[in-house]
């Protein structure tokens, strides 16, 4: 098992800084997952873990040994990538085996290990097969095994989920985490997929143009976002971003956007007039039971624009006060575009970002 930091790390591609100077520390069987839209560097940084792109300026450790020098092989890192990267003419077994088979383990030694990742992942039946033979779960497995029997200190995925289904992407997800739970090996694991990040991580690290914006548990992002872009990244539907300007003092505080006025319950450090851009969740919005426990004063009548039903939730989009929004509703919500209904707001949940630097007011 290992720590893994790194201390003001830097990427050049030639003239272009692609990583500015980020600072992560990563404990002992951590699950940390890096999240962001495409190039914002996710990649770059768990390749320069692995040893696979070198590091323009910084520092990286692994189990308290600074590994900049290190060649890949030497790192004891495994990873597992985005397409898999088995050798097609190759048996599972043989995929699985082939780093023992350089490491010149024994015969005995090699299949010990590799029964013994296969059954943890529900390959034994398969051992024989070559991967073309195999479905895209089944595949992603004989990678993640690949990794499993060489015993690393850290396990490395670069968006191992990405080419595979939504429902057998689920079902993986499932997987990993009861796979982490196992192996207690620290893990970091790259998406662009927030929805993996929340399910799966202990910490979220949100990147952006290089840098990193917050790092936190599913939950510190998603209710106290550091700033604008994390509070729309973070959450499916994102939220809804409204400017506005706080008004009223000595703790009355309302917020205005347009026609719409809502109260503050816990005011931020604000001025009178003040330009704010304001975030509401979809699912702080609430209908039918879900709003009798809110104050009269925290309900209004919405016109509805348009309307899905998923399953046990559905989404709603409405117009009040001049202003569009999206609700993420409990339950099915049979709205016809143009109708009003009544829905609540949990004002205790409203966000609230400066409008020139974007950061979180609390």
């Amino acid at each position: 098992m290992a720590r893994v930091e790194l201390k003001d790390v830097v990427k050049r591609f030639g003239s272009t800084q692609v990583v500015h100077g980020i600072d992560l520390f990563i404990e002992d069987n951590e699950f940390i997952v890096l999240v962001g839209p495409s190039g914002c560097g996710k990649s770059t940084v768990l390749r320069m873990i692995a040893g696979l792109e070198s590091i323009s300026g910084g520092e990286i450790s692994i189990d308290g040994k600074q590994v900049n020098e290190v060649p890949p092989k030497d790192r004891n890192v495994a990873m597992v990538f985005q397409n898999y990267a088995l050798y097609p003419h190759m048996t599972v077994f043989n995929n699985m085996a082939f780093s023992l088979k350089m490491a010149k383990e024994s015969q005995t030694e090699i299949n010990r290990k590799v029964e013994h990742a296969a059954e943890i992942l529900e390959l034994t039946d398969y051992l024989h097969r070559k991967p073309s033979e195999l479905s895209g779960g089944q595949r992603q497995r004989v990678a993640m095994g690949r990794a499993i029997v060489r015993k690393p200190v850290v396990f490395l995925f670069d968006e191992p989920l990405s080419n595979l289904d939504a429902q057998l992407r689920t079902q993986m997800r499932m997987e990993l985490k009861k796979l982490h739970l196992r192996m207690q090996t620290t893990t970091i694991y790259v998406t662009h997929d927030q929805v993996e990040a929340m399910t799966l991580a202990d910490k979220i690290v949100i990147l952006k143009d290089g840098y990193i914006q917050q790092v936190g548990t599913p939950i510190e992002v998603f209710e106290q976002p550091a700033n604008r872009f994390v509070a729309g990244f973070i959450g499916n539907p994102p939220t809804n971003i409204i400017s506005g300007k706080f008004q009223g003092e000595d703790g009355h505080i309302t917020v205005v956007m347009n026609e719409l006025s809502l109260p503050v319950p816990s005011p931020p450090q604000c001025q009178n007039g003040q330009k704010v851009l304001v975030g509401i969740r979809p699912d702080s919005i609430k209908a039918g039971h879900g709003m009798t426990i809110l104050p009269d004063d925290w309900k209004m009548e919405v016109e509805v624009i348009v309307s899905e039903i998923l399953g046990g939730q559905s989404l709603l989009e409405f117009s009040v006060g001049g202003i569009t929004l999206i609700a993420e509703l409990e339950g099915r919500i049979p709205a016809k575009p143009g109708m009003m209904m009544t829905l609540g707001f949990d004002l205790d949940r409203l966000l609230f970002f400066d409008s020139e630097t974007q950061l979180a007011i609390y």
